[in-house]
């Protein structure tokens, strides 16, 4: 462990530009993207010692520092050191998601009548086949604009034109991101569109809360405010909700992630799904309005994580996919990062919105703003 100076002063360190920013936030160079964009690293820092590093290059979140019981900071979020690692393993780390988070079925849906056709970029393993997170090109490759810096907050912006990987309109997207008193980190997002089109926002963090390289979080304790999931076809497409009760998705109270391992593995159901987790909770709550979604504990340091939204739905992602062979390297020099390192909790609508009537809709019309908050609120246990 290291205190959140000693650890912020080693990350800093050998970087070749650490400009000053309104209100003493810090700005690093960040690398520049495969299409030649210039991407910088901001540090928000909150008056009670929480500390994250985001980044213009997909909004990501790069670092998140969350004390223990002791009041020693570990950074709690999987991700990597440069831009170039994050275009080369990809995982949707720690990236904002649009302009539809999770999948659309055939990468189609019609809307007014007229009919959608995106990229399919999720094809495997069969029978896979759909527009996964918006699509090859979407907002997590793009470098948004700072529209303001605080040293507790930053507005980004983006303009997605009409067309953009198939989507009808031009939506003009703000998200800020705000360290509030209580080390809250608050993410609000906001969209208009020129044309009706589907929208569905989300943030892809993994979190591992006894810290980024620290191994598997088979141990650490989740709870999820749900007491429904949605069941899927063979390529994750959604079927229907069903009740957690008796099933690997039953975590109505805190328990360890691994716990009813056998239970996953067991059930023919899930086989298409890695036998893990990959799943969206449909949130106990209404839609619109603040709840609590999940809580996250790793009960040997004592950090806590809540996860609190207005959206109706969650989705859980083990990183069952982060296998050993594929060499992913963590942000710690030596260590890499293997199966069930940390824990996507993925605030949202449900996949497939588009092509189902009795989801929540997911169309957003001109004259309409899209809004929606979640809130990660870290403290100890």
């Amino acid at each position: 462990m290291k205190s959140l100076a000693t650890a912020s002063a080693a990350l800093l360190a050998g970087c070749a530009c650490v400009c000053s920013c309104p209100d003493g936030m810090e700005k690093t160079d960040f690398g520049t993207t495969k299409s030649g964009e210039k991407a910088s690293l901001y540090t928000l820092a909150g008056r009670d010692g929480l500390k994250i590093e985001v980044s213009d290059f997909g909004g990501r979140l790069v670092r998140c520092w969350a004390p223990d019981r002791k009041g020693n900071y570990a950074d709690v979020t999987l991700g990597w050191r440069t831009v170039d690692d994050y275009e080369r393993y990809g995982f949707s780390m720690g990236t904002l998601i649009g302009r539809y988070g999770n999948r659309i079925r055939d990468g189609r849906f019609s809307l007014d009548g007229k009919e959608y056709q995106l990229p399919v970029n999720e094809t495997t393993p069969a029978p896979r086949h759909c527009n996964l997170h918006g699509g090859p090109s979407g907002w997590d490759s793009k470098v948004w604009k700072v529209e303001s810096l605080f040293k507790d907050k930053i507005v980004l912006s983006l303009v997605s034109p009409d067309g953009d990987m198939g989507f009808p309109g031009t939506v003009r997207a703000k998200v800020t991101y705000s360290v509030l008193p209580g080390n809250v980190w608050r993410v609000e997002y906001e969209a208009t569109t020129d044309k009706p089109t589907v929208l569905n926002l989300t943030h892809h963090s993994y979190w591992n809360m006894a810290g980024e390289s620290s191994g598997n979080v088979l141990g650490q304790l989740l709870r999820i405010n749900a007491d429904r999931y949605t069941q899927t076809d063979a390529g994750l497409i959604p079927t229907k909700d069903a009740s957690v009760v008796g099933t690997g998705m039953d975590f109505r109270e805190l328990r360890a992630i691994g716990a009813k391992a056998d239970l996953m593995a067991a059930e023919k159901a899930f086989a298409p799904m890695d036998n893990w987790y990959d799943h969206n909770f449909v949130l106990n709550g209404k839609n619109g309005e603040m709840k609590l979604a999940a809580e996250m504990v790793d009960p040997a340091s004592g950090r806590a994580l809540e996860v609190w939204t207005t959206e109706p739905c969650m989705q859980m992602y083990g990183a069952q996919n982060m296998t050993k062979d594929k060499n992913i390297p963590s942000k710690t020099p030596g260590v890499g990062y293997e199966r069930f390192q940390g824990m996507a909790l993925e605030t949202q609508h449900y996949p497939d919105s588009p092509n189902r009537s009795d989801f929540p809709s997911t169309v957003l019309r001109p004259g309409e703003t899209f809004r929606s908050v979640t809130e990660y609120r870290f403290g100890v246990r």
